[in-house]
């Protein structure tokens, strides 16, 4: 049996996610149908590095599967180019050893989320960054957003719904940078809860209009009360970036 790992990027515009769902278009979904028809009729299940969120995008995403069939990886990564919607688009296919699991294997990611700062809107970034009218103040966004890096509890960024126990995360790093128009937040760490990094993002911006004092992350993460941080920011901005393996 093969063990495939496959990177891939996707808008995520359109989709209700990567996870399959009963009601709804996804990415899994998308990619399973045309995989199958490419593997000669092999019912597939694809596992995925993570449950991205409708609307959410992904500039580099794994997942794995399992196959007896002798198709060439070049074979699998251009079929599948071939046949997929073009908001979806395979990078790399190679073989890995048969315990590698595209969720279980990985040791960590990192997200972007990306805001246009103008008054007006630009065409060009329709649904993919987060329209933000308000003056941005980089300056104290970059120092608020030091609180969130090492390991918390991060319950108080996590939307209630969440099938997640255990809310302790570590957060390697947040940096946020500026060029014109275009905010960029980038946050890596070894895993997120459930809407973590939009409401990471919204309770920042909540900061800057000055709806939560500056200074008291720290201890809005240590009250783990989700009422106390800020609102959850647009999915239409969040792009899972990098998986480490």
């Amino acid at each position: 049996m093969r063990n495939i790992k496959v990177t891939a990027c996707y808008r995520g515009t359109k989709y209700h996610g990567f996870q399959r769902q009963n009601n709804a278009v996804t990415i899994q979904q998308i990619i399973e149908d045309n995989l199958s028809v490419i593997l000669g009729g092999q019912k597939v299940v694809i596992q995925g590095c993570s449950r991205t969120d409708t609307g959410v995008h992904a500039l580099e995403y794994c997942f794995s599967f399992q196959t007896e069939r002798e198709i060439p990886l070049k074979g699998i990564e251009r079929g599948l180019n071939s046949a997929l919607p073009k908001d979806i688009s395979i990078l790399s296919c190679e073989e890995v050893d048969e315990d590698f699991h595209a969720r279980f294997s990985c040791k960590g990611k990192e997200y972007i989320y990306k805001l246009h700062c103008s008054e007006s809107p630009n065409p060009f970034m329709q649904d993919l960054a987060y329209h933000y009218r308000r003056k941005f103040n980089l300056a104290l966004m970059q120092e608020e957003c030091k609180a969130f890096i090492g390991t918390h509890d991060f319950k108080a960024f996590c939307s209630t719904g969440s099938d997640k126990d255990i809310t302790v995360r570590t957060i390697y790093d947040f940096t946020v940078e500026q060029n014109g128009t275009e905010v960029i937040m980038r946050v890596s760490g070894d895993g997120f809860l459930y809407n973590m990094v939009r409401i990471m993002v919204g309770t920042l911006l909540w900061i800057n209009e000055g709806k939560i004092p500056a200074g008291t992350l720290a201890d809005i993460i240590e009250s783990k009360d989700r009422g106390r941080a800020g609102k959850t920011a647009l999915a239409c901005g969040l792009y899972l970036n990098k998986v480490f393996y």
